[in-house]
């Protein structure tokens, strides 16, 4: 994923910004003086057309088509022709906020949104899509109150790409609400909890929203001039209850990610994520944290997931990266039945041209592969053209 670039830096008083957009007193007296001195704001403007081609079955409209998710491969359809999405979803903006104290402290904030995953909005006449929240936090004196990317999650691994996630099938992948706290090189975190339930021989996924405790993490950030590397660790409750059932087991997860710099321009990326009930945090939910036995217990599911990216520079204006990722999971089959994801993978490829400073064009070529524990598969194949601004 291509990082926001806080482009737009503005060092301003609130006073001098009321003035400057105060067109009447209502709007300036809508601004509160206070002080904070700096406001910073950016993101970027993108356009994506994709062409996608599956062997069995066609990916129904909405987030599979806007971007890559592994368990939406479909399996077991018949074969359709592929098919034109182009969208500027992924388009984002954010405002970031440093309020310097008298103790020689700050006082930061981040509000970021886009529009990608939303449900609000279709493609047929006006293609309005909703706002959602990625980040809105804030952060003092080693703490963060707020919601961001999970601990538990090393952006540094990501990959250089045009799709939204890029090494998704392996990936620690989630934002949410969470308390941190960072001293040195340590990071530990409470985060909202949520757990993910396979019924009794398969069926819709079950959300329960049942738990009685937040997930733990805990994470050792290492950076050098060779690059970086992080050791996390994450503890959580897996619960569900209703009238009938209730129970509750531990899911434990480790993971190694980071980027080793073999140039100034390029890279390795890499992650290796594996333990019981991850679930949610790996591959955009393709496994479940738990599944639920005949004897109406739960069963936490054992995964792992890795990615490998390596980015070269061609030139001063281009450069590419090839990545592959893959997540394995041990579904109980005598509690799931067969018709689970057993795999996913991918492996990509992409050219990338800095078309000038702040606006650069690529393509991004994908295969994937999903596999069911019954030994059904399916591949999807996928071409994207991408423009995109920074500001």
């Amino acid at each position: 994923m291509q990082q926001n670039k806080q482009l737009g830096r503005l060092p301003v008083t609130w006073t001098l910004l009321a003035m400057a957009v105060a067109t009447s007193s209502n709007l300036y007296a809508a601004v509160k003086l206070n002080d904070t001195t700096e406001l910073t704001y950016g993101g970027y403007l993108k356009l994506d057309a994709i062409m996608s081609d599956t062997s069995d079955g066609q990916i129904a409209t909405g987030i599979g088509r806007d971007f890559y998710v592994p368990s939406l491969t479909p399996i077991g359809g018949e074969g359709e022709s592929a098919t034109w999405d182009l969208h500027a979803r992924q388009s984002r903006f954010f405002f970031g906020t440093e309020t310097q104290l008298e103790n020689g402290k700050k006082i930061t904030g981040k509000l970021e949104f886009d529009m990608m995953s939303t449900t609000i909005g279709d493609q047929r006449i006006s293609n309005g899509y909703a706002p959602e929240i990625r980040h809105a936090f804030v952060s003092y004196d080693g703490w963060l109150f707020g919601q961001t990317w999970t601990t538990f999650m090393d952006v540094n691994a990501l990959p250089d790409t045009l799709d939204f996630i890029g090494t998704t099938d392996g990936t620690v992948f989630a934002r949410q609400a969470q308390v941190r706290y960072t001293t040195g090189n340590w990071q530990f975190a409470v985060e909202n909890p949520e757990t993910t339930v396979t019924p009794t021989n398969g069926g819709t996924r079950i959300v329960t929203d049942d738990n009685t405790v937040p997930d733990f993490v805990a994470r050792y950030n290492l950076t050098q001039s060779w690059g970086t590397m992080s050791f996390s660790v994450l503890a959580r409750q897996l619960a569900y209850e209703t009238a009938t059932i209730k129970d509750s087991t531990n899911g434990i997860g480790l993971s190694i990610a980071g980027k080793f710099n073999l140039s100034p321009t390029d890279d390795i990326r890499f992650s290796l994520t594996t333990g019981k009930g991850l679930g949610r945090y790996v591959g955009l939910n393709t496994a479940n944290d738990a599944a639920l036995t005949a004897a109406t217990t739960l069963e936490a599911i054992q995964s792992t997931g890795y990615t490998l990216a390596y980015r070269h520079a061609w030139s001063a204006t281009s450069r590419s990266s090839i990545f592959y990722s893959a997540n394995n999971i041990d579904n109980p089959t005598e509690h799931t039945g067969t018709a689970q994801t057993k795999s996913t993978a991918s492996i990509s490829a992409n050219y990338i041209y800095q078309w000038a400073k702040p606006l650069s064009v690529g393509v991004e070529f994908r295969h994937a592969t999903r596999e069911l524990e019954s030994g059904a598969d399916g591949d999807l194949n996928r071409l994207q053209f991408s423009v995109k601004y920074d500001f």
